[in-house]
Order: C-alpha cells, then sequence, then structure tokens
C-alpha cells in the first residue's frame, strides 16, 4: 500500500487543476535506475492504466504503481512539503536504507 498525506493530497488536486487535468488523471509512481543513491523515484500524472499496474486509493487519490516498483514502495507514504529546507513531494520509504541528500534517490 502506498498512502498520501494531507498536504501531498492538496498539492496533487491543486497541480491536477492547474494542469487541465480530470479526476481520470491518477498519480503514477515509479522507481527508476540512476540518481546518486542507485534508485530514483518518478512520479507523474496519468490517465492509461495498464493491466499490471496494482491500483491503491487513499483520501481520494488514486495511486498507480507498476509491479517492479511496487517491491521497492510497500509501505510508502507520499508527503509534500513547502518549508525552509526545500519544496516539494517527498517519499518517506521503510524500505530505503540510505536517501541522497536532495531525497530524490535511495538505496534497498
Amino acid at each position: 500500500m502506498i498512502s498520501v498525506t494531507d498536504k501531498a493530497k492538496e498539492k496533487i488536486i491543486e497541480l491536477r487543476s492547474k494542469d487541465g487535468l480530470t479526476d481520470n488523471h491518477n498519480i503514477r509512481v515509479s522507481v527508476q535506475g540512476g540518481g546518486c543513491s542507485g534508485l530514483m523515484y518518478d512520479l507523474d500524472f496519468d490517465s492509461n492504466v495498464k493491466p499490471s499496474d496494482q491500483t491503491f486509493e487513499d483520501k481520494g487519490i488514486r495511486i498507480l504503481v507498476d509491479k517492479k516498483s511496487l517491491l521497492y514502495l510497500i509501505g510508502t507514504v507520499l508527503d509534500f512539503s513547502d518549508g525552509l529546507n526545500g519544496k516539494g513531494f517527498q517519499f518517506i520509504n521503510p524500505n530505503a536504507s540510505r536517501t541522497c541528500g536532495c531525497g530524490e534517490s535511495f538505496a534497498v
């Protein structure tokens, strides 16, 4: 399961509206090779649900994850921060053994 905080939910709704997207545009979360720690998060809107996708819904936000990425993301919480130390989406991933300073990549 992947969940979202209230702040992340608000920001997702705001961005979807700003981009002129409908509620049919879900959040796709995936993991790609790269970054300074070896694996990087990828976050995007997607209205195409693939047969192999795992689908989660939390606080009215539908989240799509491919099977390979799910292995790295189980239990992850998607948050949003707009504080002094940085602005953007953050992944609170219990599976990560280390993360880089920017929070965009991780290792397991």
